[in-house]
């Protein structure tokens, strides 16, 4: 790119231009979350056993037939004159009678995303709030929120502008009701 092309993009293309030309390392997530590109290293086991316990009971027993995809990237809205953010869910879940995944790009439209699933590692911050925030804006009905610091696990519903007007946290070991299109009582017991 010239100089001249340079000087006539905004902070927020350019910012935006840096991210999605990044080459992140083997194993590592970049994210643009909030104006700000984030780095996160390769989770531990306990996260992805985590993780993989929730999908097995969503693809068991959900009520209606769900798509998964672990780290789909995500184009959510941004505020504040940010770039749009780039967000990488621990977890998206879609029905399945859409093939929500198939054809998609790296990065794609959260249109038809029923849930997002975060499990905290080393951001737990992140994921608490400006991810939070990100998936708010973007109109995903649902968060599901994993918290392994705090042991307890939070699902994020009706959301509107920047959060979710609605939440409920149980401690691990206490059944979490997931709405429909699930359904069912996710079990939690396993994640402590």
């Amino acid at each position: 790119m010239t100089a001249m092309a340079h000087e006539s993009l905004t902070q927020e293309e350019v910012l935006l231009e840096g991210f999605l030309a990044l080459d992140a390392p083997e194993g590592f997530r970049a994210e643009l979350i909030e104006g700000e590109i984030v780095v996160t290293p390769p989770p531990d086991g306990d996260h992805e056993d985590c993780i993989g316990l929730i999908v097995n009971q969503v693809i068991r027993r959900a009520q209606t037939d769900t798509q998964f995809s672990g780290n789909k990237g995500l184009k959510l809205q941004s505020g504040g004159g940010c770039p749009k953010n780039h967000v990488i869910p621990d977890g998206t879940f879609a029905p399945a009678e859409r093939r929500h995944f198939r054809g998609a790009d790296s990065w794609m439209p959260c249109d038809g995303v029923a849930m997002v699933l975060e499990v905290t590692s080393t951001k737990p911050e992140a994921d608490r709030e400006a991810k939070r925030r990100c998936y708010a804006r973007g109109g995903i009905p649902l968060y599901l929120l994993v918290d392994r610091e705090t042991s307890s696990v939070t699902l994020f519903g009706d959301p509107e502008n920047d959060d979710y007007r609605e939440l409920c946290t149980r401690s691990f070991g206490k059944p979490l009701t997931l709405p429909a299109p699930f359904a069912f009582d996710l079990e939690t017991a396993d994640f402590l």
